[in-house]
């Protein structure tokens, strides 16, 4: 239970069910998502979701807290509560953090842990922020943060030897980079931040950017759908506006602000049609009745009043309520990152890493599958049944890479070498692409062995972001890859 982030004294309790919607009631909704979805899409104010990554103490959550507050979502009043709080517990210089950072131990250690929702509006984007952790402890958050993204920010702290330690090896500016790579998400923004430790130096911020480039290009992202901006967080510097017009930085910089760049974002298409799947990211208790979740919309329309499945399992839930950013929706389309309030359900079975879906078209589970992986730039080579640790979303699960099925070329995903019928030693070394089989293994290691559980999978041609796996091994991130087949 301790998982669920419920209070251990309270009793478990199967919260009353509510009568779920005729069928023919939720087919009228999902119509009229579907017709109001495709005018949204052609309309102003395009929905996305961005993802706020880099080294710790790069000054993420400052920044995002500082332009909320720019863009009018913090009022002064609680500004105020936010430094006065800050300086009595001596941490006043993580004041705009606090908006972010909302637990006791996120404001005492001055560190992000958990994934942190806020949305804020541009002039014609609708953006759903996802403020994840930087420190390498809370990389499993950061990945489940990473895998509910459409886009992302970097932040890079521009002072002397700060920049250094995030892009060397083993460095978060790098790590992250290829887990949101991996994870699907094409566009990044790169913030260049606290150039007021370096006099505002312009080539501080050349040098910076022409660092990352290369690295940005071998990553998988596209030069046009890569943009930097220099900026100063603490003092809002070049956040919404170009000012204060006697900044150092405006006698050689004319270009965007950080919001202009957010605000030309483009949203990836949505999947409206595809079978309804929402993996579970988080479960808490409602602010009234009922169990709550959250997470994304990977597929599908969701409607308020249905009855779902929770896969793995045989229980079923009705949604009460769907709630984003405080309002209450009637539905929500693919791409949507919510809240769902769940009635008719025992707590204990909603578990991270779940996924609700419709009865009429469950979400496979598969203990054994084939996948088309990427080997990153790793020292220890991976040999065959290493243990490593497998990510899917919100979910890790212990694995083995059980068999090679053939080396493939990186380039054009061509085969280059079968694996020979002879019996030999797996072994993948750093930068290979190879297509192999992955089996789940059992999480006990005492006692009798009992067979691996199945997860919730699907093949990339199916559903891309059910289809998406990353693997690590030794706390470090040692593979990406996407899901060809379910075996067993």
């Amino acid at each position: 239970m301790a998982g669920l982030n419920l209070n251990d004294e309270a009793p478990t309790e199967i919260i009353p069910e509510e009568p779920p919607k005729p069928a023919a009631a939720i087919e009228k909704l999902i119509e009229e998502a579907r017709t109001a979805l495709i005018a949204q899409e052609q309309g102003d104010k395009r929905s996305l979701s961005l993802v706020v990554i880099g080294h710790v103490d790069a000054g993420k959550s400052t920044l995002m807290g500082r332009l909320l507050y720019e863009l009018g979502r913090v009022d002064e009043k609680r500004r105020i509560a936010n430094e006065r709080g800050s300086s009595k517990m001596g941490k006043s210089s993580f004041s705009w953090a606090w908006e972010l950072d909302g637990t006791q131990e996120e404001r005492e250690r001055g560190i992000t842990m958990d994934i942190a929702l806020q949305t804020l509006v541009t002039a014609h984007r609708v953006i759903t922020i996802l403020d994840a952790p930087g420190h390498k402890d809370f990389i499993p958050n950061m990945i489940s943060g990473a895998s509910q993204a459409d886009s992302a920010l970097l932040v890079v702290d521009a002072a002397v030897g700060e920049f250094e330690a995030g892009f060397e090896r083993g460095g978060q500016t790098r790590e992250h980079l290829l887990l949101v790579r991996s994870l699907g998400v094409s566009q990044v923004v790169v913030a260049v931040n606290k150039l007021d430790q370096v006099e505002w130096s312009k080539a501080r911020y050349e040098e910076i950017c022409e660092l990352l480039k290369p690295f940005l290009l071998q990553s998988g992202f596209h030069p046009g759908k890569t943009r930097f901006v220099p900026v100063g967080a603490m003092e809002g510097v070049n956040l919404s506006r170009a000012e204060p017009a006697s900044c150092p930085l405006f006698q050689w910089y004319k270009g965007s602000t950080l919001v202009d760049l957010l605000d030309t974002l483009e949203p990836p298409t949505r999947d409206i049609n595809a079978p309804l799947r929402f993996p579970i990211s988080n479960v808490f208790k409602g602010q009234t009745s009922g169990i709550s979740v959250s997470g994304r919309v990977c597929g599908g329309i969701i409607v308020a009043g249905e009855r779902l499945r929770i896969i793995p399992g045989d229980e079923s839930a009705t949604v009460k309520v769907i709630d984003s950013d405080g309002d209450s929706l009637p539905w929500a389309g693919a791409g949507s990152n919510v809240n769902l309030t769940l009635t008719g359900v025992d707590p204990i079975s909603l578990s991270i890493g779940s996924v609700l879906c419709r009865s009429s078209h469950l979400v496979p589970l598969a203990s054994t599958f084939t996948a088309r992986i990427i080997v990153f730039d790793i020292q220890v080579p991976i040999t065959a049944g290493a243990s490593v640790e497998l990510f899917h979303h919100s979910r890790d699960v212990p694995a083995s890479i059980s068999r090679l099925i053939a080396v493939l070329d990186r380039t054009n995903g061509s085969v280059v070498k079968n694996r020979p019928r002879r019996v030999g030693v797996l072994v993948l070394t750093k930068n290979m692409s190879a297509e192999v089989e992955i089996s789940l293994r059992s999480a006990t290691y005492s006692g009798p062995a009992t067979k691996a559980l199945p997860i919730p999978l699907e093949p990339f041609s199916v559903n891309k972001e059910m289809g998406r796996i990353l693997i690590r091994r030794g706390g470090e991130t040692v593979a990406a890859g996407v899901v060809t087949e379910l075996v067993a």
